[in-house]
This record gives structure tokens, sequence and C-alpha cells, in this order.
């Protein structure tokens, strides 16, 4: 690598470090100020924030790949988070989680369920929750970035003891940035955090816009039209997807009958079935939530989610775009014609484009861009999941009552302590895909049921949601294990069968298992009690059937209102995802030259765009916090 992308990536690394920790010393205030930021910052910066969390290294390299292989439809792949839930976010989650004024998503759980036994048994396995997931996710971005840093940096790494590895190259380079992005986000906290993902979020749309702007300039319409078929244009598909490459690319279509999504119909509307639940079950306790929380006010609550999803998808596919086009006409014959790269790993196409196709200075802003993408997200992850160690655990169970500097030391214990086990688990996850689908379609998936009944039903009850949890959770694991040694079962048996299926597929079994824990921890207990369900209902003010909590609380208050906005809400949440599709699919067109649908694209964003500035935004601005 050049002596001048060196010299900017050292710059970007020096200058996001030093202003982390610059701003760390507003973090010494107490726990508020270390996880929240004192609720004192800026809805804007919050939302810069929380969109740059959200642009990670591997999941980037994961859409390259997907983008390149299925075309211009593989932005529904994202609906397997599902991407969307940011849409029902926005449009009235925002604004319930942050009428309850508190710390973390498993201190939420109590204002719901009480401080009782069963309130306190929730509280539990939603902060367990939110410790194995951030877990799960810094060893996916252990996995990414080793994997990343390796194809484009230029020195062997690796630690050998004779004849045995320590550690190999893709692990140390791993190692070393994540010691790099928590000196700095265990010092500061919630402010170095915010700081610092504004900064990058900058320097990640400059890196967005130079390598969509390379891609116009190196190549040709020509070429790109001699690659992709009308078929990977078309945004449209059927039950069963159709043939996406020309015949000499052959391998490509392989693949993709390879993939297990050549029924393309069925695995749309198992993402929708499962993104409808998911997203109605709101933000699982992450960076997310935690964004939320620290908002000013519940109006700036709902402006933040809104501004996220904005600010967000433009830039990101700019610059997924332009790699795609760059791999699309240097890479594929190569990919066809060496053996080396016929297994099918398409996650090295974002690095390996970097490494050979992007000229000195754009490939230093880039990998800057990238690495800050990488710092981001993961120092979002770290800030996160501590404050449920410390808050909801250690200070609510063990010491309640010690000094805001002992509380600040706890969370630099806590927060080592996850990179740690993160990293731990990083080592033996064996590839970025297995990790998102565990994270995605298994571990969420035990997560969606109980958290969807919370918001909608007045009788589900803390041992409901205790056991709904639990069950989804153990089912989930066990998928993961199943998945991890596929290889060791034997063929025409239900385990291997299951195995064998894509995550996806199992989520309606995890959801069922989960829900019927659900119903039973509920029928089998007492209901939580009255008081606690109307302090929650009048705050918070969900829709769904609370009946008999509102009919009590009209004995004290005539004037409280029950939510009726349900279709309002659904029909705003059809319309956002319709406006969020749009800025995803509007710069894949434009990179790849198809000016007549990517102004159809652009026509639907702006019509959009208007009617949610009268059926949503007018709407928020009429909120009284």
């Amino acid at each position: 690598m050049n002596n001048i992308d060196i010299s900017i990536i050292a710059i970007y690394i020096i200058l996001t470090i030093s202003l982390g920790i610059w701003v760390s010393k507003k973090a010494s205030k107490g726990l508020d100020s270390y996880f929240l930021g004192g609720k004192s910052i800026k809805w804007y910066y919050l939302g810069l924030s929380n969109g740059s969390g959200m642009f990670d290294v591997s999941g980037t390299a994961w859409m390259v790949g997907i983008l390149f292989l299925y075309g211009v439809k593989s932005f529904m792949f994202m609906w397997l988070w599902p991407i969307w839930n940011q849409i029902f976010v926005m449009m009235f989650l925002a604004v319930w989680i942050r009428r309850s004024n508190i710390m973390t998503g498993s201190e939420w759980i109590l204002t719901r369920f009480g401080d009782k036994k069963a309130g306190r048994a929730s509280h539990m396995i939603v902060a367990v929750f939110a410790i194995i997931a951030a877990i799960g996710f810094i060893a996916y971005f252990f996995e990414g970035v080793g994997k990343f840093m390796t194809i484009i940096l230029p020195w062997d790494l690796a630690w050998q003891m004779g004849e045995s590895v320590l550690l190999n190259s893709e692990q140390s380079y791993a190692l070393i940035i994540i010691f790099l992005t928590t000196i700095y986000t265990i010092k500061g906290g919630m402010f170095s955090v915010v700081a610092t993902e504004v900064l990058q979020y900058g320097i990640m749309v400059i890196a967005g816009i130079l390598v969509a702007g390379y891609a116009f300039y190196s190549i040709s319409d020509a070429e790109i039209n001699n690659v992709i078929t009308a078929e990977w244009r078309n945004v449209f598909f059927d039950w069963e997807l159709e043939t996406h490459w020309s015949g000499k690319f052959q391998a490509f279509n392989d693949l993709i009958d390879s993939e297990g999504f050549k029924m393309f119909g069925a695995f749309i509307g198992m993402t929708l079935f499962k993104g409808f639940f998911a997203s109605i079950a709101g933000p699982t306790p992450s960076f997310d939530m935690q964004r939320i929380l620290s908002t000013k006010t519940v109006k700036e609550a709902a402006y933040m989610s809104g501004f996220t999803n904005l600010i967000l998808f433009i830039p990101r596919y700019l610059l997924i775009g332009g790699v795609v086009v760059i791999a699309l006409v240097t890479l594929s014959p190569e990919m066809i014609t060496n053996p080396s790269l016929n297994g099918g790993d398409l996650e090295v196409l974002l690095p390996k484009v970097i490494n050979f196709h992007i000229p000195v200075g754009i490939k230093g802003l880039l990998l800057a861009g990238l690495l800050a993408a990488f710092m981001s997200t993961f120092s979002a992850f770290v800030n996160a999941g501590p404050a449920y160690i410390v808050n909801d655990i250690y200070k609510k169970y063990f010491k309640p009552n010690a000094s805001d500097k002992h509380y600040i030391k706890a969370s630099h214990i806590a927060s080592l302590s996850l990179v740690a086990l993160g990293v731990f688990m990083g080592f033996f996850a064996d590839s970025i895909n297995s990790l998102t689908l565990w994270i995605t379609s298994a571990l969420f998936g035990g997560y969606v049921a109980a958290n969807f009944l919370k918001w909608i039903w007045w009788r589900f009850n803390g041992w409901g949601y205790f056991w709904g949890m639990f069950s989804g959770l153990v089912v989930a694991s066990f998928q993961f294990m199943l998945d991890q040694n596929k290889g060791n079962l034997s063929e025409d048996t239900l385990l291997y069968d299951l195995s064998h299926q894509h995550a996806i597929y199992l989520f309606p079994i995890i959801f069922i298992i989960s829900l019927l824990g659900s119903f039973l921890g509920t029928y089998l207990t007492k209901p939580t009690p009255m008081d606690t369900l109307k302090s929650f209902y009048k705050t918070v003010r969900p829709w769904g059937w609370w009946s008999p909590v509102y009919k009590e609380l009209l004995k004290e208050d005539f004037s409280i209102k029950k939510n009726t906005d349900f279709w309002k809400d659904m029909l705003n949440c059809a319309i956002g995802i319709v406006w969020q599709s749009s800025m995803i699919i509007l710069p894949i067109y434009f990179v790849i030259r198809d000016y007549p649908k990517a102004i159809i694209s652009l026509v639907v964003f702006l019509i959009t765009s208007v009617i949610l500035k009268y059926t949503w935004l007018d709407r928020v601005k009429k909120i009284n916090d």
C-alpha cells in the first residue's frame, strides 16, 4: 500500500482516538452521563451517531457480496435484520420508549411488569439477552474486520511458536483495531462514542461519494451492460428466481442455486412474517435503544429516529454500489477462471476491489471510511452492553449505594470483560455469514414473541415475558449448536435436516415455541398489579388490547384518551418502508447508469417524503412531552 494511503489511515486513527479521549472528561459525572450522555446531546448528533453505528464493515462486505450476485433485488436480503424496524421505531416506538425516562431496555421492563419477583425475572432475562447479543456482535465484528484487514494490508502479523500458529494474521489485525477502539470507548462512554461517530460518519460519506465517482470515471456504460442482465437490474421477482447471469457467467447462476434462496418468494414471505412481529417488538436492548433513551425529549427521540433513516442509506449504497460496479467489470472474469475463487466466498469482494482497483488517495480515504464503519459500530456495542451489567445487575442486586466513581470504574471493567468474551467467541466463528444468520434469525428470533406481546396485551405479565424469552433463547442456542456441528451429523436424520436449513426458515419454530412459553407463563401465574399497568399505560400510551386498564384509569381521570392510532401507524410504516427502499435502490440504479429507474426511485422518494411530512412529521410536532 502506498505511503499516502498509510498516512491517511494513520491520521484518521490518531484523530479519532484524540477526539474520543479529549471528550471523555464529560463522562465522569455518573452512570447517566457515562451511558446516556446526561441526556444533553442534540438529537441530530445522536442520529448521525446512530446511522454511523449501523454502517458496519462486516455488514457492508456482506451486502457487496449479495448485491454482486443477486442484483438490485438483493436489498430485500436486508429484511433479514429486518432493517425496516427502524421505520416502526421512527413512526411510534421511539415515542413509547422515550416516555419511560430510564437508562436501559432492561430497566424499562420494570416499568411494564413492576419491581416484584415476576418483574425482576423479566428484567434479568433482558439484561442477559443484551449481554449475549453484545458478545455475539463483537464476535461478528472480530471476524469481519480481521478478514478485511488481512486482504488489504501487506504485512503478515501471524504469531508462531515453532510450527504452531498462536494467532493468524486475521486475528492479529482484529485484535489491534479492537484494542484501539476500546481505549476511547471505555474512557469516554457515550460522549466519546457520539463525538467520534459523527466524525466517522463524515469520513464514510466522503468515501462513498469518492468510490461512486471513481466508478463513473473509470468504467463505461458499455462495460457494465456487457456483464449485468435485465434480470439483475429488476427489482421485482416471481416465486422462483429467474436466471441472473448470462451464459459465460454460469458459475454465478450455479452459486445462486446452491445458496438456498432460489425460491425467492418463500424467502421474502418469511422475512415479511418475521419482520412485522420483530419490528413491533421494538429495538433490541443495544445501541439503537440507547440512542433513543439519550435524547432530551420524547419529540426529539422521534426526530432522531427519522433522521437516522434519512442519512444512512444513500451514502452507504453509493459506496456499496460503486464497489460492486468495479467488481462486476474487473473481478467477474477472474472469479470464473481462477479456481481459488470458485468457492463463492463473496465476502472478500470488497477488500479485493480496494486492494487492486482503487487508486492511491481514494484507497486511503476508503479504508479510513471502512475502518470508521467498524470502529463506530463496535464502540456503540461496547458502550451499550456494559450498561446492562452495571446498571441492571451490579448496581441493582449487589451494590446499590456506591459512589458514581465506583460505578464508572465498574463500567470500565464490564466493558473490558465484554470485549474479551466477544473476541474469544470470534476465534471460533467460521464466517461472517454464519454469525449474521445466527444473530438475525436465531438469537433475535427468540426475542420477538415476548417483546411483541409486551406492547399490545395488558394481561401479559413478567413470568410470561421471562418464559417466552427463555424458551426462545434456548431454542436459538440449540439451533446455533446444530449449525456449528452439522458436519458431524448423520444424513437422513431430523437433526441433520434441521442443521442444513437456513436460519430464517427456522424462525417460525422459534417464534411458536417462544409464544407458547409466553402464554403458559402468563396464564399459569397472577396478572401484573393493576397499579403498575395503569402507570405504564398512562405514561407510554400504546395501542392494543388495554381496555380493562383504560377503564380503570377512566374512573380516576376522564380526560385520558385511548390510543386509536394503530391503522394510522401501520399506514405510515408501509409508506415508510417504500420510502426507505427507495433510498437504497436509488444509488444502486444511479451507479449502474440505469437512469430511467433511478429517476423513478427519486420520484418515489420525493412523493413518500412529502406524504410523511403530513402524516408523520406534523403529528410529531404536536407531541407534548
